[in-house]
């Protein structure tokens, strides 16, 4: 549909008529942006920001792009990296301040580099995202099943969502800055994006233009906004208050999702990508983050399936679609291998892109980036089933189809 068209055709009478058929066939909402290193090439988009106000979606709207989230956390870890703040190979409890351990592997350390890799043996069977405002990730760590008792750290990949808050809090406890923040300053600001981890970073015009999550059905799961800011922009402490200012950071880094919180618009996350393309530098305002070093190590395979050495397919999510993980580095997906088992090639061309996908409340979304040309793109649909179905590849036939543009 192209809302510009129907607009000037019809007016707001006929976009309502849409909006309410939105999901007939097919998502609420898609955006696709392609780039490369120098800039945007490309903005597709379709469908409803908003289905209830008839706002059309536009590749400006910040949306919560979910495990993209640990990407963009990771280049705030490496930022830390460079400057001493933090040591990939040192045990992570010098710097959370308790002793990080599976019960079942006592003596054997957990470094940053295993919990961004998905090699540290956690797992998500404990819950993460539950902690409340006034709770602390330690409790949720203590509990026997967030471990994976049969694998010792460093020996299996297990994709565990817990692993970035742990991620979050050890950046927060050497900073003693709060995660959301923190982020603004290392990555999101420099940037010159529009985002922010949850909505309390984000000014009012970015909040004004929410994508509203919905699912297969189009029913409004998240950021369901109006406009609005929401009353508590975190999960509210466990008597239902929501003070911020109360906040210690350093207790509980999974307030802020930096697994899956961040909300961001199609072309500011375009603007990572091109960052990333740029080795670490944003050629549209010269800033870099990065440098070639670092940016280079985040992409480096860190784990490959051999057909016993971890699991290729997410638990905690209805999508176990096997062969999905097959290569990874730090808080980066690499796709297209080649080797038994793994289906993890939506642009069907065996290309071994960098990045990382997302799903969750009904959302797909996507940054992928080839180095070797300098081009990439990002993606995200709304209204979509948890299981990615109907593709060639572990992808959803949808996701495919915006890989290739058609």
């Amino acid at each position: 549909m192209n809302i510009g068209r129907v607009l000037s055709i019809c007016g707001l009478s006929c976009l309502l008529l849409a909006a309410g058929a939105a999901r007939a066939d097919g998502p609420v909402a898609t955006v696709r942006v392609a780039f490369d290193r120098d800039g945007i090439t490309s903005v597709r988009t379709e469908g409803f920001a908003d289905k209830d106000a008839a706002r059309a979606i536009t590749a400006n709207d910040p949306v919560r792009v979910a495990s993209i989230s640990k990407l963009v956390t990771m280049i705030g870890v490496m930022r830390l990296v460079e400057i001493g703040k933090l040591e990939l190979d040192a045990d992570v409890s010098r710097y959370l301040g308790f002793k990080l351990r599976n019960p079942a592997f006592p003596d054997a350390p957990i470094s940053l580099r295993m919990l961004v890799s998905h090699r540290s043996s956690l797992s998500d069977a404990a819950g993460y995202w539950q902690t409340p405002l006034d709770g602390r990730l330690h409790d949720t760590l203590a509990n026997p099943r967030a471990w994976d008792g049969e694998h010792a750290p460093g020996t299996f990949f297990r994709y565990t969502n817990l692993n970035f808050p742990v991620v979050a809090q050890t950046m927060e406890r050497v900073t003693g800055e709060r995660f959301d923040r923190l982020m603004q300053r290392l990555v999101l600001k420099p940037l010159g994006t529009d985002a922010c981890f949850g909505w309390a970073a984000c000014d009012e015009a970015t909040v004004a233009r929410a994508v509203t999550l919905y699912d297969a059905g189009g029913k409004p799961l998240v950021d369901d906004n109006h406009g609005r800011r929401p009353d508590c922009t975190v999960r509210p402490a466990r008597d239902g208050s929501c003070d911020l200012s109360r906040y210690r950071p350093g207790d509980n880094g999974a307030l802020f999702g930096p697994q899956g919180g961040l909300r961001i618009s199609g072309v500011d996350l375009a603007r990572i990508g091109m960052m990333l393309l740029g080795d670490g530098t944003l050629a549209l305002n010269g800033a870099r983050l990065l440098t070639r070093e670092s940016a280079r190590a985040m992409a480096k395979p860190l784990w490959q399936y051999d057909g016993r050495n971890g699991l290729t397919f997410e638990e905690d999510s209805d999508d176990h679609q096997p062969g999905f993980f097959c290569r990874w580095g730090m808080g980066m997906q690499i796709l297209a291998t080649h080797a038994e088992g793994c289906r993890e090639d939506p642009f069907g061309d065996g290309v071994a892109r960098i990045g990382h996908s997302g799903t969750a409340y009904g959302v797909q979304a996507g940054i992928w980036l080839d180095r070797e040309r300098g081009s990439g793109v990002v993606w995200f649909a709304t209204g979509m089933p948890e299981e990615r179905t109907g593709g060639r590849s572990a992808f959803s036939a949808l996701e495919e189809k915006l890989a290739s543009g058609k």
